[in-house]
């Protein structure tokens, strides 16, 4: 197989495995409230089906992502469409609720193995002037299952049950398998024949799960028992992967590479400012403006829609001008959408928030591909596989402590009760409330994007 076509498969791969896991988080969004009907789940327990997911995925993103690099990536890239895949068809027959949330953690895991070296093979067969291109496809991609998953989630909710959501994931992860192993002969693992930091690795799990089952628990007071042990787990970790001859995370990465350090922050910041948008949202629209899960998605689909159709013309900038500056106004454009839904209310014109859901969706487009290109630009070939899953990392710490958000807003303002018509007042207070907080975060953000530095 030469070199073009080599190319032009671990595109397509890459996109669809892009493509697979975003269609499973924004089409059970839409999901949520069938669900919650089924098993008498509170609005607390419900926001643990997304979190149980977001948790895994991240606590193994770089562990995998390590493992990759001295492994080979393909082979790590196919055992977690196999985890995923199965996991999915399982979830389908849940009989309870902690089945379903046990299942989700199993379904993070496959994540984090798909989410740690996708990324990383593409860049590992397109050299460093046509990276932006090909990120920007495959950033289209994810937006593209963003886009499709409110709808398709809507309709099959409506039609068939929240279960097929689960169903419609099999045959499309066995044809990813079926494509990576029939297609894509070659094997990167550059990084081959050093040593795995298992050590390290447990240290960096139990210091994500610490903090972000902390996170879950604000407000109440024991949460902070749970974000210490986090900090002193992180320290821990930190000393360790000092000191370790062939560590898990290569500090140097961080504490001299201020585009790398920078990029990543800034992903950080985007992600907790704009994951639970979709989550709340689709809350809102079915509950507030009492929409059916399929209305409420084509809603939904706006921004994904908008992030799919600019993220290539992104990408292609990236390569041409400075990517800190696209993506600087990305950031900008993201917190703009966000200030708009702090003025949300219940006799709000879908319109309004139409317009603020593009200007979301261009936000993010302008934003994501460039940062991935500036990161994946930053560092050398050995490291693509951490650097992949560090920015993985980034993005599902992000969600969480976005979901961790929502959650302590839900906990202050409705209890463990579940979301009721006299509760409906007390739901669009928490939403409003948690726009406030990321749009200021998103604001900050900017000057994070900006601080990089110049990639080249």
């Amino acid at each position: 197989m030469n070199d073009t076509s080599i190319k032009r498969t671990a595109l397509l791969i890459a996109s669809f495995a892009s493509f697979l896991t975003p269609f499973m988080v924004s089409s059970l969004n839409i999901a949520l409230p069938a669900i919650s009907k089924d098993f008498q789940m509170s609005a607390l327990s419900l926001s643990w089906v997304p979190t149980s997911y977001i948790l895994a995925a991240a606590m193994f993103l770089v562990p995998f992502g390590r493992l990759a690099d001295i492994l080979g990536r393909k082979k790590i890239f196919t055992l977690g469409m196999w985890i995923f895949t199965g996991s999915s068809l399982l979830l389908a027959f849940s009989p309870s609720a902690a089945v379903l949330i046990a299942l989700r953690i199993a379904q993070g895991l496959g994540s984090a193995m798909i989410f740690g070296t996708g990324m990383a093979i593409l860049t590992s067969v397109y050299p460093a002037p046509e990276r932006g291109r090909v990120l920007g496809i495959n950033v289209a991609a994810v937006y593209l299952g963003l886009s499709l998953g409110p709808v398709l989630g809507g309709f099959l909710t409506q039609q068939f049950g929240w279960r097929s959501i689960f169903l419609v994931n099999v045959p499309l992860g066995l044809f990813v398998i079926v494509l990576v192993t029939t297609k894509l002969k070659r094997e990167w693992a550059d990084a081959r024949g050093e040593k795995f930091d298992l050590v390290g690795s447990g240290l960096y799990a139990l210091t994500l799960l610490s903090l972000m089952y902390g996170l879950s628990l604000l407000p109440a007071l024991f949460a902070a028992g749970f974000l210490l042990a986090g900090g002193a787990g992180g320290v821990l970790f930190v000393v360790w992967d000092r000191r370790a001859a062939s560590p898990l995370l290569n500090m140097d990465l961080f504490i001299h590479n201020p585009a790398f350090a920078f990029s990543n922050l800034a992903a950080l910041i985007n992600y907790s400012a704009t994951f639970a948008v979709t989550f709340l949202m689709g809350l809102y629209l079915q509950y507030i403006k009492g929409f059916s899960p399929r209305h409420a998605g084509m809603v939904l689909i706006v921004q994904p829609v908008v992030m799919a159709v600019f993220s290539p013309v992104a990408g292609r900038l990236s390569d041409k001008i400075e990517p800190r500056v696209v993506a600087s106004v990305g950031m900008a454009f993201t917190a703009a959408g966000l200030f708009l839904f702090t003025f949300i209310e219940r006799d709000t014109h879908v319109g309004f928030i139409v317009t603020g859901l593009a200007l979301l969706g261009f936000g993010f487009a302008l934003f994501s591909s460039p940062n991935t290109n500036a990161v994946m630009s930053s560092i050398e070939k050995r490291f693509y596989g951490v650097g992949s899953a560090t920015l993985g990392t980034m993005r599902l710490t992000g969600q969480m402590l976005s979901m961790g958000i929502a959650m302590a807003i839900f906990a202050l303002h409705i209890g463990s009760g579940r979301i009721t018509p006299e509760s409906y007042q007390l739901f669009l207070t928490s939403t409003k409330t948690g726009f406030v907080i990321f749009a200021s975060l998103c604001f900050g953000g900017i000057f994070a994007s900006l601080a990089r530095g110049k990639v080249r």
